[in-house]
């Protein structure tokens, strides 16, 4: 590596630290104005599509929560990463399919994608055969977009109850991702009310563009990658 490549990637280490900082800072503002402590609400830094040398510019920044949208994809980055960095922390933030399940218990410490019973059922078996169990968030499609994932909130009580007693699931708490053309806090507020009516106190919810809206909601984790890591690049996926 000459000099010029070397300056060009110590600007972009620091570049990733102090997006790293300045969202850190915005998230603990937003929940000191909100009646909350600072330290109430965890960044889930989304790196799905990036590649590990921005990861570790992460890693190396001191953060260690990390969100990723495809199974595949983490597994091609993820085991290495950890032999380096053993206490970083993965979560699957993006749909799953039941023929990913045990890919997916090897390289997540958290799903926050549960939305049916067939995926419920999966990896309550999945978790019974690996002897690892993650922690669990219902996704509820809040806008009831047909396109999206997620279980109606109609619905959503009756399958909570069903995840943890019929099949024994550790349900942490729920996820959203709001229509882009509506009103964030509507959701974050409807997503709230179905976490407490049923004793949950983990809230997913807020990206880049609403997360300091979400953290007045009461988020307990936020979900921010382009603040972090810049324009997102092009999923590359790996030669089979």
């Amino acid at each position: 590596m000459d000099k010029a490549e070397t300056h060009m990637a110590a600007d972009e280490t620091r570049d990733t630290a102090q997006n790293l900082a300045a969202v850190k800072a915005r998230i603990a503002e937003a929940a000191v104005a909100a009646g909350r402590g600072a330290g109430d609400v965890r960044l889930v830094a989304v790196s799905k599509t990036f590649g590990a040398e921005r990861i570790v510019e992460a890693l190396e920044a001191g953060h260690r929560l990390f969100g990723e949208n495809r199974v595949q994809e983490s597994e091609d980055k993820w085991p290495a990463l950890r032999e380096a960095w053993p206490d970083a922390r993965v979560h699957l933030i993006g749909p799953l399919q039941t023929n990913k399940m045990k890919n997916a218990l090897r390289v997540f410490d958290a799903i926050e994608t549960v939305d049916r019973p067939k995926l419920a059922r999966a990896l309550a078996r999945g978790f019974d055969e690996s002897g690892r169990q993650l922690d669990c968030f219902v996704q509820v499609n809040t806008g009831e977009e047909p396109q999206k994932a997620g279980i109606l909130p109609a619905d959503a009580d009756a399958f909570i109850a069903q995840c943890r007693d019929e099949f024994g699931l550790p349900v942490k708490g729920l996820m959203c991702l709001p229509p882009i053309d509506e009103e964030p806090s509507l959701h974050f507020q409807l997503l709230r009310q179905i976490a407490e009516r049923n004793g949950l106190d983990e809230l997913s919810m807020g990206m880049t563009a609403d997360f300091e809206i979400a953290v007045t909601f009461g988020a307990t984790l936020v979900r921010v990658g382009t603040a972090i890591f810049g324009t997102r690049p092009p999923f590359k996926p790996s030669p089979s």
